[in-house]
């Protein structure tokens, strides 16, 4: 049976808002009098859990709450949970780049973490110089590190810039070389944070599969925080997730995205049921609803999507024309589309409007859909009833990060070879 090579025992993290360590010079001489006398910090009895969007009424807020986990060797732990879980922040605290408020963590081996952009490598040295750097920091001798030299090189695709100053690299390059250095230079602890979406698509999947190497062949343990849960199945078969600074469930990573999933996207409206009565009664909006070959709440940007309008003409009619407004996340106006007029009779009927694949990008949109009289005025308008977060596919072990701009078109391109 594997042994634990890390073990996470009653983390909490506190932070003061607004300031910048502890607080006053009273709030520390508080700390130090009840510390003399053998008593507990007065502070960590107060504070409020970590929910960002609650305003809150105390200065002090829980990061982290309670963590208790462990990690046995081998095993590749992914982390999941919505901006603000407190993901980060247990990164950091597991790193040793800062210290828990309270509990203790136990770590056996080296560990190596690549946590942000820029994390661990000194701008004014070169890339070879950081490679020696963080080898050395890993506790590695010269000969050691010279011997993957080669192969941290090849991996990260780096190697006309590797006598250049780190700081003119690109946010890509930067992360491809500091993601080798980490893979490359044999820790017995790999920690890696979102940051691999930075990486183009073909980098991100040789990361993964090095990540999946280094666990199967190498024994070696990985934790993966990543907001992309193909990923996250692929590459973990154990996850936490975790939820305002507290650790939610711990098991099978299908279960734990599911859980995840169904949290997450359950305030999202996916079908909207209330009946809606037109102006002048004649229809009746029964229901809209968003539909794709997935299971709920999972949106991918590879695969066309159907709105659904159900509607019941309540008389013979014409003039009616059906229209929707999509919106990102940021609240501006993506695109508006209608049909044309029908005539109906009284029945019921089913409109589809088809959305082709790779055309939204990975990021929540908000539809507002409408039924129109001769395109003149609406007489049904629902705002903002469905709301929709699409993520990009996973190919295989690959991992795609997001792309840049409002939607995400799969363009077709032509070359013509032109004789002189």
């Amino acid at each position: 049976m594997s042994k634990s090579v890390l073990k996470v025992e009653n983390i909490s993290k506190q932070y003061r808002l607004g300031q910048v360590g502890t607080g006053t010079v009273s709030h520390d001489f508080n700390r130090w009098w009840h510390k003399i006398r053998g008593k507990e910090d007065p502070y960590l009895k107060i504070g409020e859990f970590n929910d960002r969007t609650v305003k809150g009424d105390s200065d002090y807020v829980w990061a982290l709450k309670d963590i208790n986990f462990d990690v046995k060797q081998g095993e590749v732990l992914g982390i999941i949970g919505r901006n603000g879980a407190g993901k980060s922040t247990l990164l950091k605290i597991l790193s040793r780049t800062t210290a828990p408020t309270t509990g203790s963590v136990k770590i056996k081996g080296r560990v190596a973490s690549l946590l942000e952009v820029g994390t661990g490598f000194h701008p004014e040295l070169s890339g070879k110089d950081n490679i020696f750097l963080n080898g050395a920091i890993l506790g590695m001798s010269r000969r050691e590190i010279q011997s993957k030299f080669d192969e941290i090189i090849d991996f990260a695709g780096v190697e006309r810039y590797i006598d250049t100053p780190v700081k003119r690299y690109s946010s890509g390059m930067y992360v491809r070389l500091a993601f080798a250095v980490a893979a490359h230079l044999e820790p017995e602890i790999l920690i890696v944070d979102e940051v691999l979406a930075v990486g183009d698509a073909e980098f991100q999947k040789k990361c993964l599969g090095k990540m999946k190497e280094v666990s199967l062949n190498q024994g070696r343990t990985v934790l993966f925080v990543s907001h992309n849960m193909k990923a996250i199945q692929n590459l973990c078969p154990k996850s936490v997730y975790m939820s305002n600074g507290y650790i939610n469930l711990i098991g099978k990573s299908t279960d734990i995205i599911n859980e995840y999933e169904n949290k997450t996207f359950g305030n999202d409206i996916l079908l909207h049921s209330k009946k809606i009565i037109s102006n002048d009664g004649k229809i009746e909006l029964i229901q809209v609803e968003y539909k794709s070959n997935n299971v709920r709440g999972q949106f991918l940007i590879d695969e066309k999507s159907i709105l659904l309008f159900s509607i019941l003409s309540k008389e013979n009619q014409s003039g009616i024309a059906f229209e929707v407004f999509v919106y990102d996340n940021s609240g501006a106006l993506v695109f508006t589309d209608y049909t044309e007029q029908y005539d109906l009779n009284e029945a019921s009927y089913e409109i589809a409007c088809i959305l082709p694949a790779y055309f939204f990008n990975a990021q929540t949109y908000t539809y507002t859909v409408g039924i129109s009289r001769n395109y003149q005025e609406f007489i049904v308008k629902c705002e903002e009833i469905l709301i929709i977060t699409f993520q990009e596919p996973i190919y295989g072990e690959g991992y795609q990060g997001v792309h840049p701009g409002i939607v995400r078109p799969q363009l077709k391109w032509e070359i013509e070879n032109k004789y002189l």
